[in-house]
């Protein structure tokens, strides 16, 4: 294993990821962890790594009842307590006992989910201790860190002693206080107090020789001294004797305590260490949590396939700007292994390079990386970096110099499994020597099947780039029009510096630019010319692309639109057939059960011509039925042409049966009065009714609203309508009375649910309230409450 240099960390910001990572930790156990958070190029130990962070991870977003734990660093206490004939206060112990307790709890959690989480109950299963040991502490040491009253016999009876005597005494010393207060011998508010763990009285120091008793301290201006009233000398006296054996009692209980721990030290260090190590997990999978990390699998062999990568500290620096990162997606394969990035100054080129050395680096950790799922990591076993001014006044090497001698260190120790980094390839001498130098630098990495990725602005690097096998250019995207980074990762071409078009953006003169072009060199400034060019027809293309893309997504649509609505129809077209087929066979049967019927009347009438005339005109009279019926059954309900709707008629919308006047035709469209309200409605979704249908049909809707309770209706309204997998007509008219009810309770905005889908059912309620003339202005949702699958709708108030 090989890092280069020393302060890798710094240069790719992992120090800054540390600093997160042990913000998480709950206590200094995780933290020691987060400090020797080391490099490693085992596939077998990363991946542990890895997978005891994904499973904490699922304990964390599963809200699995994980117990809260105690992360104190009893170290100290433990080392204390080797000492035989020691012991530890309470607090102490106390601390011990919260951790034990911790210990016991996250055993039984991880052997009642060991099938869950199997790479942490490996590591963590078998960190419990005696419960002998907590059950004695718990007994002993109460939830405040203090001893029990009953943690002995003898300590209960000393401790009840204690109590009675201080009753007594204070009983004693109220009596004689008062007595002195009531001769005068006290200062005024005088009141029991403390000195040496013995209760006084205070006393005015003309008087003291009036109370009897022993002086034990005296005020600062010497007019009160605190006097012990002989009274109560004797029970203060057997109460200090109390406190004094109660002293011997707990150090006892303690010892005895003390000597348990000592027993269990071993197994509680273990465990302590176990807990340190799952704190510092804890923190990873917060750390991973907050930055939308992945745990991936790492591979044995080289590679990079990554979707989506993003620098964590640059997301955390944009974001707290308000501002987004860019997602790169970068790709490292053993027939493209050296990606040569260029493009302009501030678009992004070191950027990339850094998020290509913290996020393997990190992986590399066993710390979540920020990538999409389906990206692919592989193992490297040197990562060396040349990224920054390294100019050294201690040591007398220019920036050049320090990035020759890099270049030295690079040549002696890449391998197949190294990754290296380098930011202008090149830079800090004359570009003509620079580049053929960094020319042949690259020519000999590629020679090692060395990985890495290397960022200049030299043309010849990147004519190379398209010659040597095994490097392949790339370059960080730019918008020509308005000359603005992207900061998008594009692979197989590469870059233009813009360094011409940018200048004549900030505003230098134009003369100026065209003998700097001159100066160029006209193959130097075509080539650029031509990357430049290449850039905007590229973006062009992506822009066409994506419009061809959504076009045909539309179309695809359209067509499966279209493909529903055939089969459907074809359905339909079935069953209408099978009603026909049946109908007809009914009326076969019905005339020729009705002609036997005549013909044995005629035969019994036996050609009586009046029978047989009335016979006739029977079977006449039926046929006329059979044909009534059947057109009624089977033909088509009458055109628009065919009904001849004009101004004034009075007519009814076959889907919701609501009946209104004509008051003006135009085209296909009919303007009508319904109930006082103007609608537009397609003339062929209407049927011509007669006045007295017209009346009663009215008469029907007035008699349902008659009788409404508002109150009733206020309070059950809905503001919001479903209609979702409700057939075309039967939106309709679900619409049209939702918005009806809406306008007679007085709601300013109600909402029509019909969800996204291909926008049928959407179009379908825009156009019905776009004919309601009562509809203001109708809206999507915001995205975050629905979007385009809910239709907002604004009413006149």
């Amino acid at each position: 294993m090989n890092l280069y240099p020393k302060e890798i960390e710094v240069k790719l910001s992992f120090d800054k990821v540390k600093e997160i990572i042990s913000d998480n930790c709950l206590g200094p156990l995780g933290q020691d962890f987060v400090d020797r958070l080391v490099f490693s190029t085992r596939v077998d130990k990363v991946n542990e790594w890895l997978g005891q962070t994904r499973e904490f991870m699922s304990i964390l977003t599963s809200g699995g009842g994980f117990p809260a734990a105690a992360y104190t660093d009893i170290f100290p206490y433990l080392k204390q307590a080797q000492v035989p004939g020691s012991f530890l206060d309470e607090e102490q112990l106390h601390e011990i006992k919260a951790v034990v307790d911790t210990l016991g709890k996250v055993h039984l959690f991880f052997t009642t989910h060991e099938i869950e989480y199997p790479v942490l109950f490996d590591r963590l299963g078998a960190i419990a201790v005696d419960a002998l040991l907590l059950h004695a502490l718990e007994s002993k040491i109460d939830e405040k860190g203090q001893l029990r009253d009953d943690a002995s016999k003898e300590l209960m009876r000393i401790r009840s002693a204690i109590s009675k005597s201080q009753v007594r005494a204070r009983t004693a010393v109220n009596k004689i206080l008062k007595q002195a207060d009531q001769h005068g011998y006290t200062p005024d508010g005088a009141s029991l107090t403390v000195r040496d763990g013995r209760l006084v009285i205070p006393v005015l120091a003309e008087h003291k020789r009036h109370v009897r008793g022993f002086v034990h301290d005296e005020s600062a201006t010497g007019q009160t001294v605190y006097l012990e009233p002989a009274e109560a000398l004797e029970i203060n006296n057997e109460l200090r004797e109390l406190k004094y054996a109660e002293r011997r009692e707990i150090i006892r209980i303690l010892t005895e305590l003390t000597d348990m721990v000592r027993m269990h030290q071993g197994d509680i260090e273990r465990g302590l260490r176990m807990l340190g190590v799952l704190d510092f997990i804890q923190a990873k999978a917060r750390f991973a949590i907050t930055f939308e990390c992945i745990c991936p699998v790492v591979e044995k062999t080289q590679k990079i396939a990554w979707k989506q990568a993003r620098h964590p500290i640059l997301e955390h620096a944009l974001h707290e700007q308000g501002r987004e990162i860019k997602a790169l997606d970068i790709v490292l394969s053993p027939s493209e292994r050296i990606l040569l990035v260029s493009g302009p100054n501030a678009g992004g080129k070191s950027v990339c390079l850094k998020t290509i050395g913290l996020i393997q680096y990190m992986v590399q950790c066993g710390v979540p990386v920020a990538v999409d799922e389906e990206s692919k990591f592989g193992m490297f076993s040197s990562i060396f970096m040349d990224i920054g001014d390294e100019q050294s006044i201690e040591n007398d090497l220019s920036t050049y110099s320090s990035h020759l001698t890099n270049m030295k260190f690079f040549l002696e120790h890449t391998d197949s499994k190294t990754l290296f980094l380098i930011d202008e390839f090149g830079t800090g001498t004359e570009p003509q020597f620079g580049g053929a130098i960094a020319e042949v630098v690259l020519y000999e990495l590629a020679k090692s099947k060395a990985y890495g990725a290397i960022t200049t602005h030299y043309g010849n690097l990147k004519k190379m780039a398209d010659q040597v096998n095994g490097i392949v250019n790339a370059a960080m995207k730019y918008d020509v029009k308005k000359l603005e980074p992207l900061y998008e990762l594009e692979i197989g071409k590469p870059g233009s510096s813009f360094a011409l078009e940018i200048a004549g953006k900030i505003g230098l003169d134009p003369k100026m630019l065209e003998r700097a072009k001159k100066k160029a060199g006209v193959s130097h400034v075509q080539f650029d010319r031509m990357l430049s060019e290449l850039e905007a027809e590229k973006n062009n293309l992506d822009k066409q692309k994506k419009e061809i893309e959504a076009k045909n997504k539309r179309l695809s649509d359209s067509i499966k639109d279209y493909q529903d609505l055939k089969k459907f129809l074809d359905k339909k077209k079935d069953e209408v057939l099978k009603d026909a087929k049946r109908e007809a066979a009914r009326v076969i049967e019905s005339s020729n059960k009705r002609v036997e019927s005549t013909i044995k009347q005629i035969q019994e009438a036996k050609a009586d011509k009046k029978r047989v005339q009335l016979a006739r005109e029977q079977l006449h009279t039926h046929r006329d039925q059979l044909a009534k019926e059947a057109v009624t059954k089977v033909a088509k309900p009458l055109s628009a042409k065919e009904q001849k709707i004009e101004v004034g008629d009075k007519v009814k919308m076959v889907s919701s049966g609501a009946a209104g006047e004509v008051v003006a035709i135009k085209g296909n469209q009919v303007e009508l009065t319904l109930g006082g309200l103007t609608s537009r409605v397609k003339l062929k979704d209407l049927e011509k009714i007669s006045s007295k249908q017209f009346k009663q049909t009215t008469d029907d809707r007035v008699k349902q609203m008659t009788g409404i309770d508002l109150n009733f209706k206020m309070a059950n309204f809905n503001m919001t309508l479903d209609i979702r997998g409700v057939r075309a007509e039967e939106a309709i008219g679900k619409v049209e009375d939702y918005i009806d009810e809406a306008l007679l309770l007085g709601h300013p905005e109600v909402k029509i649910l019909h969800g996204k889908g291909h926008g049928i059912l959407r179009d379908l309620v825009r156009n019905v309230l776009r004919e309601n003339r009562k509809v203001i202005k109708t809206a999507d949702e915001h995205v975050e409450r629905g979007g385009m699958g809910i239709t907002v709708v604004t009413l006149e108030d």
